[in-house]
């Protein structure tokens, strides 16, 4: 097992997708040194479809990661596994409270929001009607986020301490509807972005061009 810590992970990864995102916080918070596969999803239909990529990640999608000798997909589980192997820099409350808060606001995300206005449902969605689906699905979610923020977040999502939440968050923000780009309890929560101090620095560092 010491010998697979020590290789470093790959990352396959798009630069436009979120799920890819919220990982590459992660490993960047928890300072993991990392290589990154691109995969395009756009590139000829995209690469996710091809048959190599296929045997990485049945699903077809971004990210996985490899790491520890073992192939990992869904962003939620690859975080998870690094949090629970890689302890250091942790991105979980103490609180047992707080820690369920995290989930929930990281599930409200990832099953409530990104899935619903993601490229391939767009697609499935159609070109005449793919605009207002995702702005519907994206309004709903962020509602739910705003009154779970509301209650529990200081500097950021959840407490002062950046979590998991704050991960899965920030990379969602761009695709928030205008309505939220004001709002008083939104912005006291997570603020923008560029706000929060892991945004300057992994894109000026890590994130792909």
């Amino acid at each position: 097992m010491g010998e697979k810590l020590e290789e470093k992970p790959v990352l396959y990864s798009y630069w436009r997708s979120s799920c890819s995102w919220r990982v590459r916080i992660a490993l960047n918070l928890k300072e993991i040194p990392y290589d990154i596969k691109a995969v395009s999803l756009i590139k000829g239909g995209g690469e996710q479809h091809c048959n190599e990529y296929r045997e990485v990640n049945p699903m077809e999608q971004v990210p996985s990661l490899i790491i520890d000798g073992q192939t990992l997909i869904e962003s939620l589980s690859i975080m998870h596994y690094l949090e629970e192997t890689r302890p250091q820099r942790s991105l979980m409350p103490q609180d047992c409270y707080k820690r369920a808060k995290v989930r929930e606001i990281c599930e409200v995300i990832c099953s409530g929001i990104q899935p619903l206005q993601n490229l391939i449902v767009l697609i499935h969605v159609g070109e005449e009607k793919k605009k207002e689906w995702a702005q519907h699905w994206i309004t709903r979610g962020f509602r739910a986020v705003e009154k779970l923020l509301s209650s529990i977040a200081g500097k950021y999502c959840v407490g002062d301490e950046i979590t998991l939440a704050d991960c899965c968050l920030v990379p969602q923000v761009p695709r928030r509807p205008k309505a939220f780009s004001n709002n008083t309890t939104y912005r006291q929560g997570v603020g923008e972005p560029s706000s929060i101090p892991c945004c300057p620095s992994i894109s000026s560092t890590r994130l792909p061009s």
